[in-house]
């Protein structure tokens, strides 16, 4: 199992890469940067690429309908070249809140579009001459739609790849199945190693049936909120706050991803609660209700010995790499933490 790094959201980026260059001499190995309506993750991985050596450096998640599929290639191009080859891209649909609400963009056929863009992005990759005349997205234009002047193009430069590690981020089976059959790897939220096999061993498997045996097994990336040690039980606090904030408020009554997963876990009633608690603007009480099982399977928060048996269980889960979210607030911590991860993996 790797050991990788979730990085926050709005920390100064010199801080952070000096914070990242300590994690990976201590054995790190990888960095994911997550956007949502934030600061784009890609000028931030730039900045890493010069400040790391050896570490893999990912998007977790660059969403789908903010850029066109060639522009996630030529980005995922650029930043592998810049890295020397470490890069992987990191994709998914993200949700209509973001995708209506902040880029003004219609959220639809959010599978459809996954495949479809992975398809652009290979073949970029490959500098084939791009056609793709595909039901979402079409290159170059048809006849009759635009200046018709558009013509087929291969990327210019020649990347360091022909074929960067993609990752599909989802929570729904649909979207299991098809990283399971087309990615390099998936990237499931709030990973509840116990339950994981109920929720998606089924639709896991539909997929690796249909997949190429030139991609490999598939890597399991999950992200995990640390904190290792006998008083560490106050950040706890920490985890349900962002349980609930998923759970309660990413969405709406109606439509809400995550709490629909809270829901196929087992927890529909917890779930109910924690979202009208949390949209009523009762945050704190929403955070109380997350239940306490499914904060303790979804985080390595504890003691050494308590860590060191979810870990297992991540593993016989099928997870290929942890990445950590530390909840300490102190650098010396968080590598303390970082060590003690990585020597129950090894």
């Amino acid at each position: 199992m790797r050991i990788g790094l979730m990085l926050d959201y709005g920390r100064p980026m010199a801080e952070l890469a000096a914070e990242v260059a300590d994690y990976e001499a201590a054995g790190l190995d990888s960095v994911t940067v997550g956007e949502a309506y934030t600061f784009d993750a890609v000028s931030q991985l730039g900045y890493l690429a010069a400040r790391t050596e050896r570490i893999e450096l990912a998007t977790g998640i660059l969403p789908l309908f903010s850029r066109t599929p060639t522009m996630l290639a030529m980005t995922a191009a650029g930043l592998d070249y810049a890295s020397a080859g470490r890069f992987r891209l990191g994709i998914g649909a993200s949700g209509p809140q973001v995708v209506e609400g902040f880029h003004g963009v219609v959220y639809d056929a959010p599978l459809g579009r996954t495949r479809e863009t992975v398809e652009v992005c290979r073949a970029v990759w490959r500098r084939e001459r791009l056609v793709h005349q595909g039901r979402r997205y079409q290159v170059p234009l048809p006849a009759g739609v635009g200046s018709g002047e558009g013509k087929p193009l291969k990327l210019i430069n020649k990347p360091v790849r022909d074929r960067i590690p993609v990752t599909i981020a989802g929570t729904g089976p649909r979207n299991a199945a098809l990283a399971a059959e087309i990615a390099e790897g998936w990237e499931p939220i709030f990973f509840h190693p116990g339950r994981a096999a109920h929720v998606w061993g089924e639709a896991l498997a539909e997929g690796r049936a249909k997949r190429a045996d030139e991609l490999g097994p598939l890597d399991i990336a999950v992200r995990v909120p640390v904190a290792v040690g006998d008083d560490v039980g106050h950040l706890e606090g920490a985890v349900r706050a962002q349980l609930a904030l998923y759970i309660g408020g990413m969405g709406s009554r109606g439509h809400n991803f995550y709490n629909d997963l809270a829901v196929r876990y087992g927890y529909p009633d917890a779930a109910r609660t924690v979202q009208d608690l949390f949209l009523d603007g009762k945050v704190k009480e929403a955070a109380a209700a997350v239940p306490q099982e499914l904060v303790d399977s979804t985080a390595l928060v504890g003691p050494a010995g308590a860590v060191r048996e979810r870990i297992a269980a991540f593993g016989e889960a099928g997870v290929t790499l942890l990445n950590l979210s530390f909840l300490a607030p102190d650098h010396a911590t968080r590598l303390r933490d970082l060590e003690s991860v990585r020597a129950m993996t090894v």
